[in-house]
């Protein structure tokens, strides 16, 4: 019997239950693929193309078919068996609350714990619905109660930080400061393929395919090192070729579709000379000086005394100083015409089909065009001086961190899957309790969520990705600390290894906490804390230690003013 009555209830639900999945999509999901982005082993369309995909088969493919009705278990759903209605209302003051606080926390670029954020929506309205008293602060379990916000906030980042900065180093004096470091990273690559594949699959099976997944244990130790020995075969047989061609014998002729000719590839012959100014492989590191190459430039700087007011010219990156010791401005760099789905806006009225067409993809396809690592370049007051947090951190063969770029790709990829089948039950969990009693008006402790709320819920996720996603990234990477393909492979490994770990002792941890603090333990590898921006580290804690008590506050405020108002009582 559907609690008719309440449609409007169900309606508000449902609009922001979208926002929330939308915000998911914003904050948590763009802060596991700034570290891709900023390291410019994805752009930025790459990045939303491939989250877009995993999140979403993630969440449909594997994702949980029955949510606990209260996050976490927080509240015992037994409490409302007398009033289903009430749960109903307060899952609605949840995911309200929930929603309102990762929109302005999305606006000011600030990257919180989508799970934090429901949790403490669901606490405010069960202390509104039932008193202090009905809310489990501790439940003799780690992994219960209210006291597992707290331990995440310590265990998440030091366990990601601690096996990143482990990861990292192994890579650091391993390949990257070896001598001839390309063919050391060319022979360790089918290595760190077959390990990261085995802890990925690990990830998979124990973290984002357990609700569809049955196996023994020891069946999950054969397909974890199965899959990993057989990525590692299939990397040296297929890719190796690849690499040593365009790396090593710098054929640059060669095209992505070629991997698939696999040892055929080395029958290509002698490689004809490559045009003048032809690199292998991009530059990584543009943009990003040394520390000598910026003390440089800032003595130059000093010398040519800038703040004089008879004289504007000011010493650039390339300019040189000429015979009479004036500067000779470098030549001006012509931007390339940049592909745009946008375009510019088209004449005719508001309302007409072209101008609203054209809106549409002004409002979906902004965040393709933005540059995101231009835009971590621009300095405000959390930056700080971002040019010498970089410079203290070395430069590395660009070709050995070229194969790095792979990995970084596969561990993001299967992190977003994983991301997509747990992490949007945030969303769709409190939204599934809403359907549930409102189609039903019944309570179980564990409601089935139907396919099409998944999808609303994926679908929602990838929206506020594609559309404001750039807004977390910009603050995160490179505002950090500098981003490179091999650093970038070392943070999201760790952080997977992390989420692996905590899953199997069933500690409560947040990626965005596991990132974080990967970011954070793979700078300090560079042998000085001057390489962390602690301005923005200072900045995502404090969202950390905010999330729970605002959302719970503003939860709270709903339910209590709502459930105390004379009409609530008179209509059920």
């Amino acid at each position: 019997m559907a609690l008719h009555q309440f449609d409007y209830l169900f309606a508000i639900g449902t609009i922001f239950a979208f926002l929330d999945a939308y915000n998911i999509g914003a904050n948590d999901v763009a802060n596991s693929w700034a570290t891709s982005v900023s390291s410019r082993s994805l752009k930025y369309w790459q990045a939303m193309v491939l989250a877009s995909i995993m999140e979403f088969s993630g969440s449909m493919g594997v994702g949980a078919r029955v949510a606990d009705t209260i996050r976490t278990k927080i509240v015992s759903v037994k409490q409302f068996d007398e009033n289903p209605a009430l749960l109903m209302l307060g899952m609605v003051c949840a995911v309200t609350a929930s929603s309102i606080y990762l929109t302005i926390a999305t606006r000011f670029g600030m990257p919180v714990s989508t799970t934090h954020s429901i949790m403490g929506g669901v606490i405010g309205m069960g202390i509104a619905a039932l008193g202090a008293n009905g809310i489990q602060w501790w439940g003799g379990d780690i992994n219960s109660g209210v006291v597992q916000v707290f331990l995440a906030w310590i265990i998440a980042p030091l366990l990601s930080g601690a096996f990143g900065a482990i990861i990292f180093l192994f890579t650091k004096y391993g390949v990257m400061e070896r001598k001839n470091s390309v063919m050391k990273a060319f022979i360790s690559i089918p290595i760190y393929f077959g390990i990261t594949s085995a802890l990925l699959t690990m990830l998979i099976v124990w973290k984002g395919g357990s609700s569809r997944i049955s196996l023994t244990e020891s069946e999950t130790a054969g397909v974890i090192v199965g899959v990993g020995a057989a990525v590692a075969l299939l990397v040296t047989v297929m890719f190796l070729p690849w690499l040593y061609r365009k790396l090593i014998k710098g054929d640059w002729q060669l095209q992505w579709y070629h991997v698939f000719l696999g040892p055929l590839v080395l029958r290509r012959g002698e490689v004809p000379p490559a045009p003048e100014g032809y690199n292998v492989v991009q530059d990584y590191y543009r943009g990003h000086k040394t520390l000598e190459e910026l003390q440089r430039e800032r003595a130059n700087l000093e010398r040519s005394n800038p703040s004089d007011e008879e004289s504007d010219t000011v010493v650039r990156e390339g300019d040189k100083e000429g015979k009479d010791g004036h500067v000779v401005a470098a030549p001006a760099e012509v931007e390339e015409p940049k592909f745009t789905l946008i375009g510019p806006r088209p004449e005719g009225a508001a309302w007409s089909p072209v101008v609203l067409f054209w809106q549409f993809r002004r409002f979906f396809f902004r965040g393709i065009e933005q540059d995101v690592v231009g835009l971590q370049k621009k300095r405000n007051i959390l930056t700080g001086d971002l040019e010498m947090v970089h410079a203290h951190a070395a430069h590395y063969d660009n070709k050995a961190e070229y194969m790095y770029s792979f990995l970084q790709v596969m561990t993001a990829s299967t992190a977003s899957f994983t991301h997509g089948a747990n992490d949007v039950s945030n969303a769709v969990g409190p939204y599934a309790t809403i359907y549930y009693v409102w189609s039903t008006n019944q309570l179980k402790s564990k409601s089935p969520v139907p396919y099409w709320i998944l999808a609303f819920g994926g679908g929602a996720i990838v929206i506020g990705l594609w559309t404001y996603g750039y807004n977390i990234m910009r603050n995160l990477g490179n505002r950090i600390t500098l981003h490179s393909p091999s650093r970038g492979f070392s943070m999201e490994l760790g952080s997977a290894i992390t989420v692996i770990l905590a899953t199997r002792l069933k500690l409560p941890v947040s990626t965005t906490q596991c990132i974080s603090g990967a970011t954070v333990g793979v700078g300090l590898c560079n042998g000085t804390w001057r390489t962390i921006n602690w301005r923005m580290i200072a900045w995502i804690y404090f969202g950390w230690i905010i999330t729970l008590p605002v959302t719970g506050i503003i939860s709270g405020c709903l339910m209590g003013i709502i459930i105390n108002a004379p009409r609530w009582g008179m209509t059920y």
